[in-house]
């Protein structure tokens, strides 16, 4: 079981999720310091996964890119936390089971039948999106 900063106990122990367009091989690494999706003025300080393939599935779908939206199962390879981008600010006790970690995520699978948004659903989330983009309203990373 891995322990977050503060040394006490996670409440997953996986298997874990992270959505991207990036075409990526088995055993690669995700790792943090990149431009966020959602907001490209900021860089990520985190890599951010969760415990829900349909959770990484719909950031797969929304974020920017011309890619094929993946889903990859990955591991993380060192300490990780409850993301509080969520489970403090949005859902408290984090029933969207959304963690990051400082530490790169090892790439150990790919999911392919995972349930896909249509288009309608894309456009509708990628008009929140720009919504809250227009109003400064802080992004989920």
């Amino acid at each position: 079981m891995m322990t977050n900063e503060n040394s006490s106990p996670q409440l997953e122990n996986g298997p874990f999720y992270h959505g991207t367009k990036a075409d990526l091989p088995v055993g690669d690494f995700l790792t943090a310091g990149f431009k966020s999706n959602y907001n490209p003025d900021v860089v990520m300080n985190h890599i951010y996964f969760t415990a829900l393939v349909q959770g990484a599935g719909l950031a797969a779908e929304i974020i920017a890119g011309s890619g094929e939206p993946r889903v990859y199962i990955v591991e993380p390879t060192g300490d990780f936390e409850n993301d509080p981008n969520v489970t403090d600010k949005r859902f408290p006790g984090n029933p969207t089971r959304s963690y990051r970690s400082k530490e790169p995520l090892r790439i150990i699978g790919e999911i392919t039948d995972w349930k896909r948004l249509t288009p309608q659903e894309i456009q509708i989330w990628q008009e929140n999106l720009a919504k809250l983009r227009a109003n400064n309203a802080p992004i989920i990373n």
